[in-house]
C-alpha cells in the first residue's frame, strides 16, 4: 500500500515537473508581457551566473548566489532576493525558470510574499497548479493598473498573507472573469466588499477595488 502511494506522489509529481517545464518554455516564448521589459543583457548575465549551479536548485541557493544582483526596468530596479522565495520548497529546473520569475517583478514579489508565508502552514501544499492560479490573479489585475502603482496586486497579495497568517489556510485562487477597466489612479485604493458580502477579493462574489470591479 505505501509502495502504491509512494509511486502515484512520484507520478504526480513528476507531471507537476512536466507542466511546470511547459509553462517555463511558454513564457519564454510570449512576446506581450504586460509589465515593462527588464534589460535583456542583464538577464542573460544573470543566466549565465546560475549556470554554476547544480539544477534543480531551491529558492533558498538562488538567493545566497545571485541575490544581491539587480535588474532594471523602466519602472526602477529589482533586487534578485526581493522577487524569488527564499524557501527550500520553491525549486527551479533551469536558469530558464529564474528568468522567468523575475521578469514580471510586480507579479513575482506579490508571489514571493504569499510562497514564503505558505510555508507556515501546516498540511498544505502549495502545488505548480495552485501557483499558477495565483499568479494568473495577479496577472490580470497587472493588467488592469499597469499604468499605476500596483496597489490591486498589494491589495490581494497582503489579503492572502493576512488570511495564511489570521485563518491558518491557503485561499483558494478565484480566477478575475470580468474586469472594468477604470480610474485606478488614485491614491486611496482598497479592497472593499461588495454589499453584504465578505471580505474576500478572491471569493466568486464581486469585490470592489476602488475605481475597479472584480468578479470571478
Amino acid at each position: 500500500m505505501a509502495d502504491n502511494k509512494s509511486g502515484r506522489d512520484k507520478q504526480a509529481r513528476d507531471a507537476e515537473r512536466r507542466q511546470q517545464e511547459r509553462d517555463v518554455e511558454t513564457e519564454l516564448e510570449r512576446g506581450d508581457e504586460v509589465e515593462p521589459p527588464m534589460d535583456v543583457e542583464e538577464l542573460a548575465d544573470i543566466e549565465t551566473e546560475l549556470e554554476d549551479l547544480q539544477f534543480p536548485v531551491t529558492g533558498v541557493e538562488v538567493v545566497e548566489a545571485v541575490g544581491e544582483r539587480t535588474i532594471e526596468s523602466v519602472e526602477g530596479s529589482y533586487s534578485i532576493e526581493e522577487l524569488i522565495p527564499e524557501t527550500a520548497e520553491e525549486t527551479f529546473d533551469s536558469p530558464a525558470a529564474v528568468r522567468v520569475q523575475v521578469e514580471r517583478p510586480t507579479v513575482s514579489a506579490a508571489m514571493k510574499r504569499v510562497v514564503e508565508a505558505s510555508t507556515t502552514l501546516r498540511n498544505t501544499e502549495f502545488g505548480w497548479t495552485q501557483r499558477k492560479a495565483y499568479e494568473k490573479t495577479f496577472q490580470e489585475l497587472e493588467a488592469i493598473d499597469a499604468d499605476d502603482d500596483d496597489e490591486g496586486i498589494l491589495a490581494i497579495s497582503t489579503w492572502v498573507v493576512d488570511q495564511i497568517h489570521d485563518k491558518e489556510k491557503l485561499p483558494r485562487p478565484e480566477r478575475c472573469a470580468e474586469k472594468q477597466r477604470s480610474s485606478v489612479g488614485r491614491t486611496d485604493i482598497r479592497c472593499e466588499p461588495t454589499s453584504g458580502s465578505e471580505y474576500n477579493p478572491l471569493s466568486r462574489e464581486a469585490v470592489t477595488l476602488t475605481g475597479v470591479t472584480l468578479e470571478g
